[in-house]
């Protein structure tokens, strides 16, 4: 009996990560949840990535470890090395229809390869502007080169998927590939609601209420804007513009950056319903990096109804509605960022009708829908594979 046209339920997806589980940032949680979201729709999947003792969360589906050693000077990251041979001999078991691969490292490389010999789509998602990081570590000359690497890796995939459209319009730019599609972020009305608001969380952290309290939320991380940040609440202090500051998470920079902002709350890592508690509790999120696709943080204190000012960069530029939901200052401005937000501490009001617009707009973010949208990209490459050969 002939077989119908290929559903998701008939998807045997791959999945290369360099870091699926082992430290929790943004990526890998949308990761966590894409293979949760096709297993329910089942189809199979099967993960490979570097591991770890003891990891930040326990993974979603089956994780097979690669090999890999710790970056130098950053050992909470790994640095894969490659697919051995008992990697390959579970590849070529689970024998999957379809590869992804979610960093340009050197298990994806190699994954790559082995799709390409037994001609398998190979689908590539855009996580991070990795090509970016190397500014915060005085080494932005390096740029051009990572560029090209990248450019070589990404034309390798079929397609790719990026996680707004600002950042697919790079990519197009770059030259990276030609079939790009969008794979956006959702959020989590349960933990990121306005309700979450806690006055008496306030009061126990010494903010008043009529202080504005500026949040930073995300890893502690120098490529994150940490120093941009800094300097921007210098200049508020300078200007006796009243404010409370407000730090949600933690890194290898906390001592840094505790050591900039004494006077700074910094409340470490957060989750569920403690992390919706501390930002809906904020008046407004302030986010000056530029190495995201996409901007989870910011999609997050949106859904609590807080104003965002942003760095205007990718990610940020496709959430954020400057001067209707909040601010889009460009890269590096502190003083540009520090009047910004002045004007939402002398205007509550303006806080507050910011804020609504941006609740507004995170509500557009449903994850079933943005994951079935990878789930069809699936389907679509193998398609066009079969006709292919």
């Amino acid at each position: 009996m002939p077989r119908g046209p290929m559903q998701t339920q008939d998807l045997r997806i791959a999945l290369f990560s360099g870091n699926y589980n082992y430290v929790r940032d943004g990526a890998n949680q949308a990761l966590n949840r894409l293979v949760g979201y096709l297993l329910r729709q089942g189809a199979a999947v099967r993960v490979y990535s570097p591991t770890v003792r003891e990891p930040a969360f326990e993974p979603t589906g089956d994780l097979v470890s690669v090999p890999s050693v710790a970056f130098p000077g950053r050992g909470e990251y790994r640095f894969s090395l490659g697919l051995p041979g008992r990697v390959r001999h579970d590849l070529a078991g689970f024998a999957p229809n379809v590869v992804h691969v979610s960093s340009p490292d050197v298990v994806s490389h190699r994954a790559v390869t082995w799709a390409r010999e037994r001609r398998l789509p190979v689908l590539a998602s855009v996580h991070t502007r990795f090509e970016t990081y190397f500014r915060y570590y005085n080494m932005a000359w390096m740029e051009p080169l990572i560029e090209a690497i990248l450019r070589r890796f990404y034309r390798r995939c079929d397609a790719l998927v990026a996680p707004s459209e600002s950042m697919a319009q790079l990519l197009r730019e770059q030259r990276m590939n030609y079939d790009i599609s969008i794979w956006s972020r959702g959020v989590d009305r349960e933990t990121f609601h306005p309700c979450r608001r806690s006055d008496e969380w306030r009061r126990e952290h010494g903010i008043g209420e009529d202080v504005m309290a500026v949040g930073f939320l995300g890893r502690l991380v120098m490529e994150k804007g940490l120093d941009v940040f800094s300097d921007t609440i210098d200049e508020l202090r300078r200007h006796q513009v009243p404010h409370r500051v407000i730090v949600i998470g933690d890194g290898p920079a906390r001592g840094w950056f505790e050591a900039r902002l004494p006077d700074a709350i910094f409340t470490g890592h957060q989750e569920r319903e403690e992390l919706g508690r501390a930002v809906a509790s904020m008046d407004v999120l302030f986010n000056p990096s530029v190495t995201e696709t996409f901007g989870n943080v910011t999609l997050e204190a949106m859904a609590c109804r807080l104003p965002v000012v942003a760095a205007a960069a990718t990610g940020s530029e496709s959430l954020v509605s400057n001067g209707h939901s909040g601010r889009l200052i460009p890269p590096g401005r502190v003083h540009q960022f520090a009047e910004a937000l002045k004007a939402y501490a002398e205007d509550p009001e303006l806080r507050a009708r910011h804020g609504a617009a941006g609740e507004a707009r995170a509500m557009d973010f449903s994850w079933d829908r943005i994951n079935q949208a990878v789930a069809d990209t699936y389907v679509r490459l193998t398609r066009q594979k079969a006709v292919a050969r």
